[in-house]
């Protein structure tokens, strides 16, 4: 059975005028299911984030395939969309219109845009501020405009690039366990990218180490965890021998 998502033997390299070519992929490869949680993570500058970039269709890969239902991706469309780790609300509208912004640009009417944006609101709980600017709420907050922001124009495919890295420790663990309750509602498929190995492990069903630039699948480990997930699962035995196994994975991976 063909994956829904597959990336094959792809690879990439960036050529910056008057500077050395940087080799980004090489030899790429990528299976992920459909309604599955993915999570990669690997060192710094291995190519995490631009492989999430030719999955949205930002960038070309060089040589390799790149699928979504068996066809190949060559540009962006509504079936997918992004969380980046920076907000990127626009400043002068509110959370309502922030999230239909999406729907806004594909001139979907005003009446089903409400609509929309109002479920959305309920389902990250933001209940009550509609009618807010970015100024005035949390960087928590702000993240779950950001999640429905991306969740408005229902894609299949929802990519993650450490949306939670700018948040403090506790906001970050409620965004975690928030991001697995809209998950199980909205039932889309995610790959999130992280460099925290607790947070991989907590939120996906796989894990992906990737290796050092050019970035390859290094290894993949199956999450044998029960869903629901709770906070204190982080401390059982099971938990602490994946982070181990993981970290003994990445670590060969990193340059001090």
């Amino acid at each position: 059975m063909t994956a829904y998502i597959q990336g094959r033997n792809v690879n990439l390299t960036f050529r910056p005028p008057n500077r050395s070519p940087v080799r980004a992929l090489a030899n790429f490869d990528i299976e992920v299911e459909e309604g599955e949680f993915l999570s990669i993570v690997g060192p710094s500058g291995c190519g995490k984030s631009t492989f999430l970039n030719v999955l949205l269709g930002l960038i070309r890969p060089d040589s390799g395939d790149v699928l979504m239902h068996g066809r190949k991706i060559s540009g962006p469309g509504t079936d997918r969309a992004m969380v980046f780790q920076e907000f990127g609300l626009l400043p002068w509208r509110t959370v309502e219109s922030n999230i239909a912004l999406g729907l806004e640009l594909k001139k979907v009417p005003a009446e089903k845009r409400r609509a929309v944006a109002a479920r959305l609101i309920n389902l990250v709980g933001l209940a009550g501020f509609e009618g807010h600017y970015p100024n005035e709420l949390s960087g928590g907050m702000k993240q779950r405009v950001g999640l429905a922001r991306a969740l408005a124009t229902d894609p299949d495919v929802l990519l993650m690039d450490e949306p939670f890295a700018a948040l403090d420790a506790q906001t970050r663990d409620l965004m975690q366990a928030e991001l697995l309750r809209v998950w199980r509602e909205a039932r889309k498929t995610v790959l999130f990218v992280t460099h925290q190995i607790d947070e991989a492990i907590y939120l996906s069903d796989r894990v992906m180490v990737m290796s050092k630039r050019p970035g390859r699948a290094k290894t993949i480990f199956a999450i044998p965890l029960p869903r629901p997930r709770d906070y204190e699962m982080r401390v059982t035995p099971l938990f602490n021998e994946l982070k181990l196994e993981i970290w003994n994975t990445l670590k060969d991976e990193i340059t001090v």
